[in-house]
């Protein structure tokens, strides 16, 4: 008889997000007539820019030619679309090889998928609050997990302690859901402590472009000592609106080796067996981020979101709320007001005043009695959002 993977069985009963959509959608039933301001999942709501349209109706061209069109891409990566994201680190002063650039689907795909990389009996640290996805795939994996807790205390940036030590280490910043972003020395800290113990970082950088202070590190290989420890994937999902099109890309230096075998390497042997690509259509799209124009235009995109981020920031100055993020993320991570548990402090919002967050206790138990405000959604509606707050929390 076939055996399952019996680690399912060991993953919580529905995902986070699953269960909002189901408490949402069983209040708009009983409450048709309501207007839900939803500030909860991260999508985002402005559409891909005119250079990143523009390249992906070349594309669409492309592949009704004879003389330019295009069947299997290489699995690692289109060489042109590898090539303007290695510009693109060498243009913030981080040296990198084409083939050290990795072409992904999106970073939830790669996050899952680099995992491959790891013997099931290697241990994964996982800074909580975190993306539950971390969580599961490693449970999936059957594989041991270290909950390391941070705290309002810490800013919810946590060091490096002994207590801390795993073969993987996730590091999101600016993190999700908390926001909250790690200085050059406090990531020179766990770059340090990875080298020491021969762990391997895998650095979420999906929100790397919302960063708009300079001394922050927007990339882990901006720190001395990264490239024999750190694995760095992104997206370009809330970068450029690639959420419904998804393109993403990870960074594999070649001077990460651990008992003799590169990590690079192996991921080539991984892409090759298991992938067949991107589809062309899509990385022209990416590639087209990377010009002077469409970097301007996705920084118009962001400035809106920035923008929702100042309106609900203001909204929880004037309550008096705590909260972090927002500056630098486009997450922002309150305190719940009057000692409220996460999912109570989502009940009442969703009854009283039609507005979605996601409860904090979903991405880790020491994210109870917090709660996590997406800046994603349509200036109107984060009006709209910050007035209600404001008028039920004042």
């Amino acid at each position: 008889m076939t055996t399952p993977n019996m680690n399912y069985a060991n993953l919580k009963d529905s995902y986070l997000f699953f269960n909002i959509g189901q408490k949402v959608r069983r209040y708009l039933e009983q409450n048709p007539d309501k207007r839900v301001l939803r500030l909860g999942i991260g999508d985002i709501t402005r559409p891909l820019c005119d250079v990143v349209i523009k390249a992906l109706h070349e594309a669409v061209d492309d592949q009704a030619s004879f003389d330019r069109f295009h069947g299997y891409m290489p699995e690692v990566g289109a060489p042109f679309l590898r090539e303007a994201i290695r510009n693109h680190y060498a243009d913030r002063g981080i040296e990198l090889k084409v083939d050290e650039v990795f072409v992904s689907s999106g970073a939830s795909d790669e996050l899952g998928d680099i995992l491959d990389l790891f013997d099931r009996s290697n241990s994964a640290l996982v800074i909580e609050p975190a993306y539950p996805a971390y969580v599961d795939a490693n449970v999936i994996a059957g594989r041991e997990i270290i909950h390391l807790a941070s705290s309002k205390e810490n800013g919810f940036l946590p060091h490096p302690t002994d207590d801390a030590k795993a073969d993987i280490i996730y590091i999101c910043s600016p993190n999700n859901p908390t926001g909250a972003v790690f200085s050059r020395s406090q990531l020179k800290e766990w770059v340090d402590f990875a080298n020491k113990h021969g762990s391997v970082i895998l650095f979420d950088a999906a929100y790397e472009a919302f960063i708009e202070d300079d001394s922050l590190p927007r990339s882990v290989f901006e720190i001395e000592g990264a490239k024999t420890c750190a694995i760095e994937i992104c997206s370009l999902s809330k970068t450029a609106g690639f959420t419904g099109t998804r393109l993403g890309y990870t960074v594999i230096p070649k001077a990460l080796v651990r008992n003799g075998m590169s990590f690079n390497d192996m991921w080539v042997r991984n892409r090759t067996t298991k992938t067949n690509g991107v589809s062309y259509i899509l990385q022209k799209g990416g590639a087209a981020v990377f010009t002077p124009e469409g970097q301007q235009q996705i920084k118009e995109n962001i400035s809106v979101y920035k923008n929702n981020a100042k309106l609900i920031m203001n909204a929880l100055d004037e309550i008096g709320l705590w909260f972090c993020g927002g500056k630098n993320s486009p997450y922002i991570w309150l305190e719940c007001p009057k000692g409220m548990g996460s999912w109570e402090f989502f009940d009442y919002l969703l009854n009283e005043i039609q507005v979605v967050g996601t409860p904090g206790q979903g991405f880790g138990e020491c994210g109870e009695g917090y709660f996590r405000f997406s800046t994603f959604g349509s200036p109107e509606d984060t009006k709209e959002a910050a007035r209600r707050l404001c008028e039920l929390l004042r």
